[in-house]
C-alpha cells in the first residue's frame, strides 16, 4: 500500500508542476498560439518516448564502458557527464524535428521553435521527475521526497527546458533563413548547445561535491534561465511590432477595423479584448479573430523574406478571407 501510494504522489508531484510550466510557456506565446494538440503530443513525445528512447541508449552506452574500463566510477562520470545529455537532448529534440518537417506551417519564429522545444523537454522532466521522486520515496519516505521535489521543480524546474530550448532556436533559424550554410549548420550547432549546457550542468554536480556543486549549478541555471527569459521577452516584443507592421495594412484594405488592430497589437489588448468577449457569448470567435491575426502577419512577413515557399499567397488569401468574415461579427 506504501508503493501505491508513493507512486501516485510521485506522479503527481512529477506532471503537475511541469504542466503548470508548460502553461506558462503557452501563455508566453501570445500573438500566434501554437495548436494545443501539438503541444500535446510534445509533451507525451516527451513523458514517454524520449524518456524511454534515452534510458535505453544510456543503458547500453555505460554498459560499454564498463566492459571497457571495468571501472563502475568511469561508467558513472561518463554517464552523467556525456551520455545522459547526448542521449536526452537528442531524443527530446527528435520531437521538435517531426513538427518542423510534418507540421512546418506552424512552425513560424523562433519564439514556436523554444515553445515546442520547452514543452517536449517538460514532458522529460515529468516523467525523469516521477521515477527520482518515487525513488526517493522508498528510501527515505515521504520527507526525502519533499526535498527532491524542492530541489527538482523549485531550484532546477526549468533547466531540461532551458537546455533543449536550443534546438529549438537552431530549427527555428533554418526556417526562416535562405542561406543554405545557416540551413544546414543551425540545427547543429542548436543540438551542440543543447548538449554543451547539458553536460556543464551535470559535470558540475557530478564533479564538485556538496554545497559546492549544487551551489555551481544553481548559479549556472538561474543565470541560464535569465538569459533566455530575457530573449524569449525580446521574442515577444519583437513579434508585437510584426503584428503592428502587417496588420496596418489589413486596417487599410477595411479587412478589420482599427480598433480591432489596437486590441490586436497591443501586449495584452488581446486578453482584454477576450474577457470582455465572455460576456456575450463571442469569445471563441475573438480568440479565432487574434489567432488569424497572428497567423496572417507571420505568413506576409514570410512571403516577404522567404517568397510564396508552400504557398504563403493563398494562405494569406485565405487567412484574409476568414479574418474579415470574423471581424464583421466582431
Amino acid at each position: 500500500m506504501a508503493d501505491v501510494v508513493g507512486f501516485v504522489l510521485a506522479v503527481i508531484l512529477g506532471f503537475v508542476p511541469m504542466l503548470f510550466l508548460a502553461g506558462i510557456l503557452y501563455w508566453l506565446d501570445r500573438y500566434e498560439k501554437e495548436p494545443k494538440l501539438l503541444l500535446g503530443g510534445v509533451f507525451a513525445w516527451g513523458a514517454i518516448v524520449a524518456v524511454i528512447g534515452a534510458l535505453i541508449a544510456q543503458i547500453l552506452l555505460g554498459q560499454g564502458v564498463l566492459i571497457l574500463t571495468g571501472s563502475a566510477v568511469a561508467e558513472e562520470i561518463a554517464s552523467s557527464s556525456l551520455f545522459a545529455p547526448l542521449t536526452e537532448e537528442i531524443f527530446k529534440g527528435l520531437a521538435v524535428l517531426l513538427i518542423f518537417i510534418f507540421f512546418r506551417h506552424e512552425f513560424d519564429s523562433v519564439l514556436d521553435g523554444i515553445i515546442y522545444a520547452g514543452v517536449v523537454a517538460l514532458g522529460f522532466a515529468a516523467t525523469e521527475d516521477v521515477l527520482y521522486y518515487f525513488s526517493s520515496y522508498a528510501e527515505d519516505g515521504l520527507g526525502g521526497m519533499l526535498v527532491l521535489v524542492f530541489l527538482r521543480f523549485v531550484i532546477f524546474g526549468w533547466q531540461h527546458a532551458f537546455f533543449t530550448a536550443f534546438i529549438g532556436i537552431g530549427l527555428a533559424v533554418t526556417r526562416l533563413s535562405k542561406n543554405i550554410l545557416i540551413q544546414l549548420s543551425a540545427p547543429l550547432v542548436g543540438l551542440g548547445l543543447a548538449i554543451f549546457v547539458h553536460s556543464l550542468h551535470n559535470s558540475l554536480l557530478t564533479f564538485l561535491t556538496g554545497m559546492a556543486g549544487l551551489s555551481a549549478a544553481v548559479v549556472f541555471a538561474w543565470t541560464g534561465w535569465l538569459m533566455m527569459g530575457t530573449f524569449i521577452f525580446w521574442l515577444i516584443y519583437r513579434e508585437k511590432r510584426w503584428l503592428s507592421e502587417h496588420l496596418r495594412e489589413e486596417v487599410q484594405l477595411g479587412v478589420i477595423s482599427n480598433h480591432q488592430f489596437q486590441s490586436a497589437s497591443e501586449l495584452f489588448g488581446q486578453t482584454r479584448a477576450s474577457l470582455a468577449a465572455l460576456g456575450d457569448g463571442r469569445f471563441h470567435q475573438t480568440r479565432r479573430f487574434f489567432q488569424l491575426c497572428g497567423e496572417l502577419a507571420h505568413k506576409k512577413r514570410q512571403l516577404a523574406s522567404l517568397g510564396d515557399e508552400q504557398g504563403n499567397q493563398q494562405l494569406i488569401a485565405s487567412l484574409r478571407a476568414e479574418l474579415a468574415q470574423l471581424s464583421a461579427g466582431l
